[in-house]
């Protein structure tokens, strides 16, 4: 069963789970693993340090669908055509993995989420032919890419991941590991075979969608943020000789920005299993080094002089050009837009404070 996105942003991506009807039970259940308890202890830590605890749950299907009749989403679901040993072995491990002593699981927002989860439980009943056939062929998707179109109707959780991704979010992904998204997985059932028959039988809309659908796909497009950077950099550089006070006061939220998503990343990279956070390129460019231009700008606002505020700047512009050579000899991460954009700006606060101050002497 496949739900569309929702208007929230943990049901950005959608959801799935797997219906069980067994006319010796009863109404039909809906296996779903994507229940999670914010009020627990320690789940705010846990989010952080990307080791959240969540929970496969299984109750009737008609309170499941109340869910998402109420949220306005759609849901459609695919009859597998499963032989009665399949069909029973899946029905078993889900039976199995719904005891409380079972349910839980570390979950992995691309690895393992309420999707693979559905996914892996259909294999292994299938006998591996579902990754089998997944494996060998790609749409030339990536993690990125599927990240910022599902996010793309929220602004910052869209950008948040084009900043917050390192390179391994930008390895193309077969079928199999594109299947994290229910739509992709529902897409890949609806090719799939078992034993040299369709993998699934019918498809049926069980609710409308009634929210906006997600969007395509799109790049950040890299002409307007060239445009962008080296627009700023040259209002810089005539704006810095006449007035270092306003620069400085329109500089400091800059360098806030840069240094706290900096010291956010090199966290994200080093103290969390956020794995698709490490190694981040932006790093070159949002520098945590920006966090020790804060007393400098706050010196430069009162009209005092700062060699140290200098020598800061020509180190972060520094690893800038070291960030634009990183990307430039190879494409290991998707961040030609935000070097275009921030290497001409940190260069051309580096040069503005000295012309500025040499003019303030004069």
């Amino acid at each position: 069963m496949t739900m569309q996105p929702g208007e929230v942003f943990w049901e950005r991506f959608g959801h799935d789970a797997i219906v069980v009807d067994d006319p010796a039970k009863g109404e039909p259940v809906s296996y779903n693993f994507g229940f999670f308890d914010p009020g627990e202890p320690g789940f705010i830590g846990r989010f952080i340090r990307g080791q959240m605890l969540y929970s496969l749950a299984a109750l009737p299907l008609r309170e499941d669908l109340q869910t998402y009749r109420d949220e306005g989403r759609g849901v459609a679901i695919q009859w597998l055509n499963l032989t009665p040993a399949q069909a029973n072995a899946v029905q078993s491990a889900l039976e199995l993995k719904a005891q409380p002593q079972n349910s839980r699981y570390h979950y992995d927002y691309f690895r393992d989420n309420c999707t693979t989860r559905v996914r892996d439980a259909l294999d292994r009943a299938l006998g591996g032919q579902l990754r089998r056939q997944l494996e060998g062929s790609s749409n030339g998707e990536t993690y990125r890419s599927d990240a910022t179109r599902m996010a793309a109707p929220a602004p910052w959780m869209r950008y948040g991941f084009e900043l917050g991704l390192g390179p391994a979010a930008d390895v193309p992904l077969t079928h199999w590991d594109d299947a994290f998204l229910p739509q992709r997985l529902a897409d890949s059932l609806a090719s799939a075979s078992n034993n040299d028959q369709p993998l699934v039988s019918a498809t049926e809309q069980l609710l409308p969608q009634r929210l906006a659908p997600a969007s395509a796909e799109t790049a950040l497009p890299l002409w307007p943020f060239v445009i962008a950077g080296l627009a700023i950099a040259a209002a810089i550089l005539a704006f810095g000789r006449r007035h270092r006070r306003l620069l400085a006061a329109l500089a400091l939220p800059f360098w806030l920005f840069c240094g706290l998503f900096g010291a956010v990343s090199l966290y994200a990279w080093i103290g969390t299993a956020h794995w698709v956070a490490a190694a981040n390129h932006n790093l070159w460019l949002l520098n945590p080094l920006a966090l020790l231009m804060l007393w400098p700008a706050l010196q430069w606002l009162r009209g005092r002089d700062s060699a140290f505020g200098r020598n800061v700047l020509l180190v972060i512009a520094m690893f800038a050009v070291i960030g634009l050579l990183v990307s430039w000899l190879g494409p290991l991460q998707r961040n030609a837009p935000w070097v275009a954009l921030l290497v001409p700006i940190h260069c051309a606060l580096s040069l503005a404070w000295p012309r500025a101050l040499a003019r303030s002497r004069d």
